[in-house]
C-alpha cells in the first residue's frame, strides 16, 4: 500500500502559551490559516495556566499579575475577557525580614528597619553616591555600586541568591532594567526623615487579575478563538527533522512545515534537532526550577494581609523566595469566597541550590508559621503542590553570547525560537512580552517587519508601544 502523505503546513507553532497564542492569533488576523498549533497539554497557557485543586481552590503555576507595555496585548486582554471579567488592584508588595514588614521598595522605607541596620543600609548609600560610574562586571557588582555594601548584604544578595538559585556573582546586570528599583537618594533620606512609607514603586504598581479561572482564563478564552482544524492539543513533538521541515508527535503524527515557531525550552529544542553544536552551546544556558506550593484555609486573612499582594523574604527562617495572598487577588480563587483564604508560595531550585521535593510542603507550611503568615490554630484545607522545571531563565554571563550564536543558527533552519525558555531573555519574559513575541515573529515572516520586542527589550520596556509600532510605520 502507497505511504498516506504527511500534512505539510506553512507554519507550525509548538506550544500554546502565550507566544503560540499570540503567534496564532496573529496569523488569523493577517488571513494566514494554513498553519497548526501543536501543545502538548491538554489545555492552554503553558506556564501561565492556572489549576483547580481537589478542594476547590484555584492556583496559578506561579505569581502573575496582568500589567502591560502594549496595546496590542490589551487589546487582547479584552478580547479574552471583556471589561467585566477583570478586578483591579493597587499593588501592594513588602519584604519580610527582622520580623517585620518593610514596604518595598526596600531603599525607601529603612525607617521601618532596626536603627543599626538603618545606619548601615544608608552608609551603604552614601558611600556609592558621586562614585565614578564603570560598567559592572556580573550582577552582584552592580548592586554593590548601585546600592552600597548595607543594602546589598542586608537584603538584596541574599535574596537574589533565594529567587534566582544561583549567586548574583554567575549573572550579569545587563537584565536589570526596569526589573530593580533603582535608589534616588533624596527620596531616601526623605523617607527616613519623615519615616513615612513609600508604596507601589514600578511598572506593574497597578495590575489586574481575572475574576474567574485565575490567570489561566485568559489563555484558555483567547485559544477557544482558534479554529480546532488549527490546533492539535494533547499531543508532544518529540523529534524535530530539520533538514527535511519535518517533525514528529508522541502521536506518530508527522508533518512538514516551511516555518516553524517554537515556545520549547531552547535547550530542548537544540536536543530535538539534533545538531552537536547547538546542543553543547545551549547546554551551557541557565535555568531555575520552582516549586509551587497552595495553602488553603477556612476563614479570612489576618488584618496584616489583607490588603498586601504578594511579600519577598530575603531571610533563612522560611524556604520560599516570594508568597501571594492568592485570594486577594480575586475571592473566587477559594472554593468559599468570604469563608475561605489562600496563600500561594514559591520555593526556587538549581544544582546549587537543591529543594527535597518530599518535603517541600512540610517546609513551606513550617515557614509561614516562622513569618507569621499563618498561626499555630490555623485550618488548613488543602496543600496543593506543582513542580515547574522551567521556571526561570537565568540571565547568566554567557547567556547573550550564546544566543548570538544559536538563535541565528536556528532562524537559517527556518525555526524560530520565541517565548520566556525559548528566547531565554528574562527581561522581555512577561506574559505581554511573551504574547508580542510570537506576535512580532509573525509579522517579521508574513509582513517583514521588525521584531521589536525580541531585539530591543529597553526600547519596548521605557515606554508604552501603540499598535502598530513606529518602527513599522
Amino acid at each position: 500500500m502507497p505511504t498516506p502523505a504527511q500534512p505539510h503546513h506553512r507554519f507550525v507553532i509548538i506550544g500554546a502559551g502565550p507566544t503560540g497564542l499570540g503567534a496564532a492569533l496573529r496569523l488569523l488576523e493577517l488571513g494566514e490559516t494554513d498553519f497548526l498549533l501543536i501543545e502538548a497539554a491538554p489545555t492552554a497557557g503553558g506556564l501561565a495556566a492556572s489549576v483547580v485543586d481537589e478542594r476547590g481552590f484555584t492556583w496559578d503555576l506561579g505569581g502573575h499579575v496582568q500589567f502591560s507595555h502594549y496595546q496590542t496585548f490589551d487589546d487582547y486582554m479584552a478580547l479574552a475577557l471583556g471589561e467585566e471579567g477583570w478586578i483591579a488592584h493597587q499593588r501592594e508588595s513588602w519584604v519580610w525580614m527582622r520580623e517585620r514588614f518593610v514596604p518595598y521598595p526596600f531603599q525607601y522605607n529603612l525607617h521601618r528597619l532596626p536603627k543599626d541596620d538603618t545606619w548601615r543600609c544608608v552608609q551603604g548609600l552614601l558611600e556609592v553616591a558621586g562614585a565614578p560610574v564603570e560598567k559592572p562586571t556580573d550582577f552582584a557588582d552592580w548592586i554593590l555600586r548601585t546600592f552600597g555594601r548595607g543594602i546589598a548584604e542586608v537584603f538584596l544578595l541574599p535574596y537574589n541568591f533565594k529567587v534566582w538559585a544561583y549567586p548574583p556573582s554567575a549573572m550579569n546586570a545587563r537584565w536589570v532594567g526596569e526589573r530593580v528599583a533603582v535608589p534616588d537618594l533624596q527620596t531616601v533620606i526623605k523617607g527616613l526623615c519623615l519615616g513615612k512609607d513609600h508604596l507601589s514603586w514600578g511598572p506593574n504598581n497597578t495590575f489586574r487579575f481575572p475574576r474567574r479561572g485565575g490567570t489561566g482564563a485568559v489563555w484558555t478564552q483567547l485559544a477557544e478563538r482558534i479554529p480546532s482544524a488549527n490546533t492539535r492539543f494533547n499531543d508532544a513533538v518529540v523529534a524535530i527533522d530539520a533538514a527535511n521541515r519535518t517533525l514528529t508527535t508522541a502521536s506518530g503524527i508527522r508533518c512538514g512545515y516551511e516555518h516553524l515557531i517554537s515556545t520549547l525550552p531552547l535547550d530542548r529544542l537544540a536536543v530535538m534537532v539534533g545538531d552537536p553544536a547547538l546542543i553543547e552551546e545551549t547546554a551551557r544556558l541557565l535555568y531555575s526550577s520552582v516549586h509551587v506550593v497552595g495553602i488553603g484555609l477556612r476563614g479570612q486573612p489576618p488584618a496584616a494581609l489583607r490588603t498586601k499582594c504578594w511579600m519577598y523574604f530575603p531571610e533563612d527562617d522560611c524556604p520560599f523566595y516570594r508568597v501571594t495572598v492568592f485570594s486577594n487577588y480575586s475571592p473566587n480563587n477559594t472554593p468559599e469566597p468570604g469563608s475561605t483564604w489562600s496563600l500561594m508560595a514559591e520555593v526556587s531550585e538549581s544544582p546549587q541550590k537543591p529543594v527535597d521535593a518530599e518535603r517541600v510542603v512540610e517546609d513551606v507550611i513550617r515557614g509561614m508559621y516562622a513569618t507569621q503568615l499563618i498561626q499555630s490554630d490555623a485550618e488548613i484545607l488543602t496543600r496543593w503542590h506543582r513542580r515547574l522545571e522551567y521556571g526561570y531563565p537565568t540571565p547568566s554571563r554567557e547567556r547573550d553570547a550564546i544566543l548570538e550564536q544559536t538563535l541565528p543558527a536556528l532562524e537559517a533552519l527556518n525555526i524560530y525560537s520565541r517565548g520566556r525558555f525559548g528566547a531565554w531573555r528574562y527581561e522581555v519574559s512577561n506574559q505581554d512580552h511573551s504574547l508580542m513575541q510570537g506576535v512580532e515573529v509573525v509579522e517579521r515572516l508574513v509582513k517583514l517587519r521588525q521584531e521589536v520586542t525580541l531585539n530591543q527589550s529597553e526600547l519596548v520596556n521605557g515606554r508604552y508601544n501603540p499598535s502598530p509600532y513606529p518602527e513599522w510605520q
